[in-house]
This record gives C-alpha cells, sequence and structure tokens, in this order.
C-alpha cells in the first residue's frame, strides 16, 4: 500500500471564504510556524470577482502576533477557471505577485522553510492589497508539508 500524503501534512483554514475577501487593506491569513515543517504552501481561491485585483507577498514574522515582519521571496503559480496550471515563478522579496483580473481563480503561494528562516523569524503569513478595489469571493487554506519529524500531525498549524 502507498504512504498517504495526508499523513506527511497539515492543513488549516488560513481565512474562511468571505465575500470582498481581501476588502479590508491590508489583509491576513492567519500566522503558521514552520518550526516543524519544511514547506508551507499559502493555497488561495476565489470565485465571483471579475475585476479586483489583489497583490500577495510573503511575510516572515518573528512571533504570532506578530510583532516584527519581513517580505520574503516565494514561489507561485496561478490556475485561472478551466485551465492548466500556470508555470511556476519565482519572487523576490519586494515585488510579491499581483493576480490577473478574473472570477473562479487558484493561486498557489510556496514558501521555503530555509528562506523564511534566513529571514531570523519561524512564523509566516500572507498578505493581501487590493490593486484594483473590486469585491472578490474567495479564502485561503494553509498547508505545511514535509514535516521534520515522522508520525502523525501532534499540534495545531495555526498559532
Amino acid at each position: 500500500m502507498y504512504g498517504l500524503h495526508m499523513e506527511h501534512s497539515q492543513i488549516a483554514m488560513g481565512l474562511a471564504p468571505v465575500a470582498d475577501f481581501a476588502g479590508a487593506d491590508p489583509v491576513y491569513s492567519d500566522v503558521v510556524s514552520l518550526k516543524l515543517h519544511n514547506r508551507a504552501q499559502f493555497l488561495v481561491f476565489w470565485g465571483v470577482g471579475t475585476t479586483g485585483t489583489i497583490k500577495f507577498t510573503v511575510e516572515a514574522c518573528d512571533d504570532v502576533v506578530p510583532t516584527n515582519v519581513a517580505a520574503v521571496p516565494f514561489h507561485y503559480r496561478i490556475t485561472p477557471a478551466g485551465a492548466v496550471p500556470g508555470a511556476i515563478t519565482r519572487t523576490t522579496a519586494a515585488d510579491g505577485v499581483t493576480n490577473v483580473a478574473g472570477s473562479d481563480q487558484i493561486i498557489e503561494i510556496e514558501l521555503i522553510a530555509a528562506e523564511l528562516l534566513a529571514s531570523g523569524y519561524s512564523y509566516a503569513r500572507l498578505k493581501m492589497d487590493e490593486v484594483v478595489n473590486s469585491p472578490i469571493l474567495g479564502g485561503i487554506l494553509i498547508q505545511l508539508m514535509e514535516p521534520v519529524h515522522s508520525g502523525p500531525a501532534t499540534s495545531s498549524v495555526v498559532v
């Protein structure tokens, strides 16, 4: 029998789906710790929202508050409605990525723990800033992957 990938990851709701989910500029996902995992993926998804656009940035955080933050580089891939996934692209810390206007999209944002830890911080969150202010109905799932230990999940991913 093959091992299940679910045994090697944890998933949490980083932001419950809601109308105009990026409307209170800026909006943040929950803070997660990467002390026990090698990768984190923020899965942002939205349905209705034909004209709004959002700039996504990943922030390294020094604690769960967070008291101090610093933008960090990440990889992303955008999948428009009914299309094949786009190319995986790397950003610099400052650039972030802005979606293309349109309904029914998914953007995968992946953070490598080693790059986060290079900032001196071990917590992370996703930051969203509206570029074009038009309500988008969406939410965020956070998946922590590649645990540094073996066995089942032992704690919550959201701190």
